[in-house]
C-alpha cells in the first residue's frame, strides 16, 4: 500500500512537522485531484512513491544549504517543489506552470500544509527572470531546450557543494540526449538509492551552468 512509510523508510530524521506535512499530501492531492486532474487517475494511488519519493531523490545527491534558492520549472500539481520545500524549510521555493489551474492546485496544498518557504507564479518559464542557484524539472522537455531557456535564471553566486546549474527528473534512455553536453552534465539513477521497481529507469540528470 502506497503511503507515507515509503518516505520515511529513506528519510528517517524528519521533524514532526515534516511528518504531518508529507501526511497530509495524501487527502489532500485526492480531494483537489477529483476536481482538477494534476495527476493521472491511475498514478494517484501511488502518490507517495511516484511523486513524492521521485521528487525527494534530488536531495539524495545534493542536500542545499540554508538560502538557497530554487525555480521549479513545469511544477504541475507541485512536483518536485513541494516535497523539496517540506524536506528543506530553509530553502526558498518558487513554483511556475503555463497551466494555471495546476497552479491553483499546487498554490492551495502549500498553503494547507503551511508552507513558508514556496512562491507560485502562472507563466511560461520563458518569461521568468529572477535568478535562482538551481532549476530544478520533471522531464518537461529535452535537456537542450531546457537549458536555452532556464540560462538567463541562474545566478553566479555559488552557495552550495556542488555548482549551480540544472536538476532534472528523467526516466529511459538518455544517452543520446546528454551525449552534446559532456563533462558538464552527470546522472544518477534512482535504483542506486531507492529499492522499488519503479525507480529501475529513472534517473537525476544534473548540468551545470556557468
Amino acid at each position: 500500500m502506497d503511503n507515507i512509510n515509503i518516505i520515511t523508510k529513506y528519510f528517517e530524521n524528519l521533524s514532526e512537522l515534516q511528518l504531518q506535512q508529507f501526511a497530509m499530501m495524501s487527502s489532500l492531492y485526492n480531494e483537489w485531484n477529483s476536481k482538477i486532474n494534476v495527476i493521472s487517475r491511475k498514478d494517484i494511488d501511488f502518490l507517495y512513491e511516484h511523486h513524492v519519493l521521485h521528487s525527494l531523490g534530488i536531495a539524495k545527491v545534493i542536500r542545499f544549504n540554508a538560502g538557497t534558492r530554487i525555480m521549479d520549472l513545469g511544477t504541475g500539481g507541485g512536483f518536485p517543489g513541494i516535497p523539496l520545500a517540506v524536506l528543506f524549510p530553509d530553502v526558498q521555493f518558487h513554483l511556475i506552470d503555463s497551466i494555471g489551474k495546476k497552479v491553483h492546485v499546487a498554490t492551495e496544498i502549500a498553503h494547507a500544509i503551511g508552507l513558508k518557504n514556496v512562491s507560485f507564479a502562472h507563466e511560461r518559464a520563458q518569461d521568468e527572470h529572477q535568478k535562482f542557484d538551481f532549476v530544478v524539472s520533471r522531464a518537461v522537455m529535452p535537456l537542450s531546450e531546457l537549458l536555452k531557456i532556464v540560462r538567463k535564471n541562474i545566478s553566479p553566486t555559488q552557495h552550495n557543494a556542488l555548482p549551480n546549474g540544472l536538476i532534472c527528473l528523467k526516466g529511459g534512455e538518455l544517452g543520446k540526449e546528454i551525449s552534446a553536453f559532456g563533462k558538464i552534465s552527470t546522472v544518477w539513477n534512482l535504483n542506486e538509492f531507492f529499492q522499488e521497481e519503479y525507480f529501475q529507469t529513472k534517473k537525476i540528470v544534473y548540468t551545470i551552468i556557468h
